[in-house]
């Protein structure tokens, strides 16, 4: 009987507890978030070190990635210039809370794993705004500013890890969303 009964439930697609997907173990999305915003922290610092702002872009992959100094005291596109400190605070209530969010509200591997990525560009960016008082801005896409461009839209901000963090995790989060909501409903 049993045998019949966990046969009509796959047959029909009714979840089982064995068909829920594993989470990831509690600490995983602050060892994502800790190693992104290590790497941010450190190419940040390579750029401080070794590039100068206003000096022309040194090619790295030419004709993709070019290193280009400079600062932001806003928010992208240098939206809010001049507030970087309220920014900072902001930013870093948003990726502590999306972080303590995934700890007492696990989510899926995929969506741990892109919501420890918009942490991570949070709190990258905040540990500039609140240390420097300007996020530090060094990689520059000539291939993106030339699409950006051929639309009259100027050239495309340059960015840093953190700034790709957010923006790749907003994009994956929603293609997830769409994902999830072409599953049939049961």
């Amino acid at each position: 009987m049993t045998l019949y009964f966990s046969a009509l439930r796959i047959l029909l697609g009714v979840p089982t507890l064995t068909d829920r997907a594993p989470r990831l173990p509690v600490w995983t999305p602050f060892l994502i978030a800790g190693l992104l915003i290590a790497a941010d922290q450190a190419l940040k610092a390579w750029a401080l070190s070794n590039l100068v702002q206003g000096q022309p872009a040194v090619a790295f992959i030419p004709g993709v990635i070019d290193w280009v100094l400079t600062f932001n005291t806003g928010a992208a596109w240098s939206l809010f210039s001049g507030s970087a400190l309220p920014l900072a605070l902001g930013r870093l209530t948003v990726g502590l809370g999306i972080l303590a969010y995934i700890t007492f509200r696990p989510q899926t591997r995929f969506v741990t794993v892109i919501l420890s990525l918009i942490s991570a560009g949070a709190i990258g960016n905040a540990i500039d705004g609140i240390r420097l008082g300007k996020v530090t801005d060094m990689i520059h896409s000539p291939a993106l500013s030339a699409v950006t461009r051929a639309l009259n839209a100027g050239d495309f901000p340059i960015f840093n890890i953190a700034d790709s963090c957010v923006v790749g995790g907003t994009l994956l989060l929603l293609i997830a969303t769409f994902v999830a909501d072409r599953r049939p409903k049961l």
